[in-house]
């Protein structure tokens, strides 16, 4: 049997209940992190040869050089041709979709002009060079893929190295497809922190990037928290969530089946459920019973729903959305008659799926919007992965004489204030003399 908390928050103590719910402990292991400074300080020191070194030792293989870990754009398109028609026009619809999509999130640089002539603005331009990690070894992730290197191809970024450690057969296929069909430049089948640490740094053969993306395992997220500021990074993911508001109309069967989703990841991923229906909450867990076995990653999902997992009955739909902005979802569904009016009340999820029939798996695959989303409450201050994350703006700032006359005085005034004496005087120089 299952066994997935049932709270109420009409409990007295439903907010530390929800407290201790939502926590989890990310403590960094000193011992990860230590054996990942080493990895990094290593490749930084001796490139091409400390890649191949720990790739050999890591990933049980025997490459002589980075020419061995490089796949070649005639190997991807040879990948995309191998696959079955029906995976072929798969990834080609999820990549029209998923493009399409970002788009929409491309902004113009703009400016305008003040009434003395000076002209301000902001230039928005795509990064130079971005690298994106893409799990691999005993699991394949073209979704991921397109999730990363299409918003950034959208944004203009001319070079798109990604690393993975793909180790062939047709699940590495359709990764190979899938680079092909997003626009990727370069690929190295190399993984872990020596990955990171060949794109921060650079090597003889792979080019430092301006910025990395991407998810991975413990040792993928140390370094990419040790190398930021070397570099940019996209975010450092937590545990998959799920939590889904639902008016207790929808088929009982397809709720537990989208809890599953976000608890069949690992055993730490979290799935919630809000409700204010006492006997759909029962239905829905009459369903995990049922259909649970079934599954084929049926132990991790019932370790995720034991450990993190909880069906909430609410008074309303109105409180579900309050406690909604408490847990700032990584994925939200809204299960309900009418999800326009209830995504309003909304402000802090990585992404919401609107009514019934919108799965958060399709989100995973090929609606459109980005799958890589803030997890572990950091909606409340970050978005999805998008065009933005690989664009950077700079300010522009043309001042006239007139303006250099009036702004002068203002930036005078307030850098003599700052016990700043040059700043004062250039700007003063510039101001004119009074007739």
């Amino acid at each position: 049997m299952t066994t997935v908390r049932k709270l109420s928050a009409a409990q007295p103590d439903f907010a530390q209940q929800l407290q201790q719910l939502l926590s989890f402990d990310a403590t960094l292991s000193p011992e990860i992190e230590q054996r990942v400074a080493a990895i990094l300080a290593d490749v930084k020191h001796r490139g091409d040869a400390a890649v191949v070194e720990y790739t050999n030792r890591f990933d049980k293989l025997s490459a002589t050089s980075m020419a061995d870990l490089e796949v070649t754009q005639t190997d991807l398109k040879a990948a995309y041709e191998r696959l079955p028609t029906k995976e072929q026009n798969a990834l080609k619809t999820a990549c029209e979709r998923v493009r399409k999509y970002h788009e929409h999130q491309k902004q113009p640089s703009w400016q305008y002009e003040d009434e003395d002539g000076t002209l301000l603005g902001q230039q928005i331009t795509p990064l130079d060079r971005v690298g994106i990690y893409v799990p691999g070894g005993t699991a394949a992730y073209p979704s991921s893929v397109i999730m990363n290197a299409i918003p950034a191809h959208v944004a203009g970024v001319p070079e798109i190295i990604m690393v993975s450690p793909l180790r062939g057969g047709a699940e590495q296929d359709r990764v190979m497809a899938a680079a092909w069909l997003a626009g990727v430049t370069r690929i190295f089948t190399i993984g872990g922190a020596q990955a990171v640490a060949a794109l921060a740094f650079g090597t003889e053969t792979v080019p430092a990037v301006d910025k990395i993306t991407g998810p991975g395992n413990a040792y993928v997220a140390a370094a990419k928290r040790q190398v930021f500021g070397q570099v940019g990074i996209d975010m450092v993911a937590g545990p998959s969530e799920i939590l889904v508001i639902c008016d207790g109309h929808t088929n009982p069967d397809w709720v537990a089946i989208d809890l599953f989703s976000q608890a069949e990841h690992d055993e730490v991923a979290q799935a919630i459920l809000l409700c204010p229906d006492a006997d759909y909450i029962a239905k829905v867990e009459a369903s995990i019973e049922k259909l649970l076995p079934g599954m084929p990653r049926a132990d991790i999902i019932r370790a995720s729903l034991g450990n993190r997992g909880a069906l909430i009955q609410v008074a309303d739909l109105d409180e579900a959305c309050e406690i909604a902005n408490q847990i700032a979802p990584e994925h939200l569904e809204l299960s309900v008659a009418d999800p326009h009016q209830l995504v309003s009340k909304i402000r802090h999820a990585g992404a919401i799926f609107m009514g019934a029939y919108t799965s958060e798996s399709l989100g995973d695959y090929c609606a459109g919007p980005n799958h890589v989303l803030p997890t572990a409450r950091s909606a409340r201050f970050s978005s999805p992965l998008g065009v933005y994350d690989f664009q950077k703006r700079s300010s522009l700032i043309c001042v006239s004489a007139d303006g250099a006359h009036q702004l002068g005085q203002i930036a005078d005034t307030l850098a003599t204030g700052e016990g700043l004496p040059a700043h004062a005087l250039a700007a003063r120089l510039r101001v004119r003399a009074e007739a």
